[in-house]
């Protein structure tokens, strides 16, 4: 039988181990956000997530935008770093629990999913024990959000014929969702590159989500793996984004992890935050 309870894997090591910790950094990193809020419905957001101290401050760029937001339930899709299977797993019952708490999972909607693509999307709980795509958006959710709960969707092998399924799906899911429903893709880009290259790279990557391109951006992760660890969620994200009504996005912040901790250029990974809104 399923856990119910999925214990956190990563708090006191990628994010701090104690909830006042947890607000202090990341309060710090809201206050730097300092964007003003693009104008139009946010549907969904493209966000990163290694240790806090290297994309927290990217990651808030998009967070920021949630403030204030009680009754949301956050579809969460991110890759797999530790297990290969085909299609997406979901933790589809129970909750999802850090030092702040325990979020609840819409096991209403985490249903519907499975049953609008029984082939590609399962209950898949073992790929989610020792994750951190997931885990690393839930500091700045559990702190912003009031009454949040979850469906956290893993992917593995991120074909195109699954994400295509996950975005049909979540199109299909979502209107039926009894609360508002926001769509978070979790993914880093290049990874360990010198900064030159890890940046001209990046920016390839981030004007497809600029210019909600999901057919450009899945053609050039079928050209090359390195582009980014969670490139399928972020087409599965804009895909469904658009059909639930996504016009345009807006990219909030783009850096790398040479711009925060030792500062080292040498070999760097590659964040974005972006919002997908409707007009």
């Amino acid at each position: 039988m399923q856990p119910t309870i999925r214990r956190p894997a990563v708090a006191g090591s990628w994010y701090p181990g104690s909830a006042s910790a947890i607000v202090a950094e990341i309060e710090g990193y809201l206050g730097g956000a300092g964007a003003s809020a693009p104008e139009g419905r946010l549907v969904g957001l493209v966000s990163p997530h290694a240790g806090l101290r290297y994309s927290g401050p990217v990651a808030a760029c998009g967070y920021s935008l949630l403030r204030g937001r009680s009754g949301l339930t956050v579809v969460l899709v991110g890759p797999s770093h530790h297990y290969a299977f085909k299609g997406a797993a979901l933790w589809s019952r129970g909750a999802f629990e850090t030092p702040l708490g325990t979020a609840p999972i819409d096991e209403d909607l985490a249903a519907a999913l499975m049953a609008a693509d029984a082939e590609w999307i399962v209950e898949g709980p073992r790929a989610h024990q020792d994750e951190h795509s997931l885990e690393m958006q839930l500091p700045f959710l559990q702190h912003l959000v009031a009454d949040l709960q979850l469906v956290p969707c893993l992917m593995g092998s991120q074909s195109r014929a699954e994400v295509d399924a996950l975005a049909t799906a979540l199109a299909q899911a979502v209107p039926t969702a009894r609360r508002p429903v926001l769509l978070v893709a979790s993914s880093d880009l290049s990874h360990y590159h010198p900064a030159p290259v890890a940046n001209r790279m990046d920016a390839l990557v981030v004007d497809d989500v600029a210019r909600l391109d999901s057919e450009r951006l899945m053609a050039r992760l079928e050209e090359s793996h390195e582009h980014a660890c969670g490139g399928g969620p972020i087409v599965a994200v804009m895909k469904a984004a658009r059909a639930l009504g996504a016009s345009c996005a807006a990219v909030l912040r783009y850096a790398d992890s040479g711009d925060a901790g030792e500062r080292d250029k040498s070999r760097v990974v590659g964040y974005v935050s972006a919002a997908l809104l409707a007009a």
